[in-house]
């Protein structure tokens, strides 16, 4: 079902030449015209894991190639779940898949049943009509596409990997926001699940996941106020949060990092998750 909701450009004060607003009036991961508050923590990770298992379910349907990236990616890593703390969702696919979406999803309501919600969940496909543009000076515009839950304003950021035109070397590639990977780095994809639905990764994960966030973050069992638990295979949270820096070593408050080497347990055991 198509939704008419007009053009949002220049919502809550941005500038003109952007589609999507960055951040609402009260958080940058909720979109305004559907939600006036933030979730708790509690309450927000199951609208999360029903947003990803329903778009990851659509996709896969569709035959539209996609896979997770940034923080998602990073909590495929460690257990194959949304990171607790996470307030988003990340994804990327390629040109043409995201011209696929455009051409006969765009605005697209999808309506998904959960037992948990008596009425379903809906989510609108919005793709941000310029996505095929891809001058580098389009800084506004480095999200090309977002699946929305219409009701509780909480999405997934969808953005397109494409080739590199300013680099002469033709495995270059890059999208909107400034990211840019080696074509190797990022296919053939990778099978794997996701919250409990198939999915897809970059081929040479580790070492996507290494450049953004160090290595570091491959082994460091403490994030955001959470401990990961080996035993259970879970973030959980711990009473006195340490805030950490990226590209830095946590700190106990003693000068004792609590983070491990990468071990390979945790390798195997990432490999085991790939098909």
């Amino acid at each position: 079902m198509a939704v008419d909701l007009g053009d949002f450009s220049g919502k809550g004060g941005d500038p003109k030449q952007k589609f999507f607003p960055d951040e609402s009036v009260f958080h940058p991961h909720y979109d305004g015209r559907f939600t006036d508050k933030v979730l708790k923590e509690e309450d927000r990770r199951p609208h999360l894991v029903a947003m990803i298992q329903a778009y990851l379910s659509t996709m896969n349907d569709l035959g539209a190639e996609s896979w997770l990236m940034h923080g998602s990616l990073m909590g495929w890593w460690w257990n194959r779940k949304i990171l607790p703390w996470d307030s988003d969702i990340d994804t990327q696919m390629t040109l043409d898949t995201m011209s696929f979406l455009f051409n006969y999803y765009q605005l697209y309501t999808f309506h998904y049943d959960f037992p948990e919600y008596e009425n379903g969940k809906n989510y609108m496909l919005e793709i941000n009509p310029d996505f095929s543009l891809s001058n580098k000076w389009d800084y506004l515009n480095g999200i090309d596409a977002r699946w929305i839950d219409m009701s509780t304003g909480i999405f997934i950021d969808i953005t397109v990997v494409r080739p590199n035109k300013s680099s002469t070397d033709p495995g270059l590639l890059t999208c909107k926001d400034q990211h840019k990977y080696n074509e190797t780095d990022l296919f053939p994809l990778r099978d794997s699940w996701f919250e409990g639905i198939p999915c897809k990764v970059p081929y040479n994960y580790a070492w996507v996941l290494e450049e953004e966030y160090s290595r570091d973050s491959l082994s460091r069992t403490e994030w955001e106020g959470h401990r990961f638990n080996e035993t259970t295979n879970e973030w959980e949270r711990v009473k006195a949060p340490t805030l950490f820096k990226s590209g830095t070593r946590a700190s106990s408050g003693r000068g004792k990092p609590r983070w491990k080497k990468l071990t390979e347990a945790q390798k195997s055991q990432a490999e085991a998750w790939i098909g």
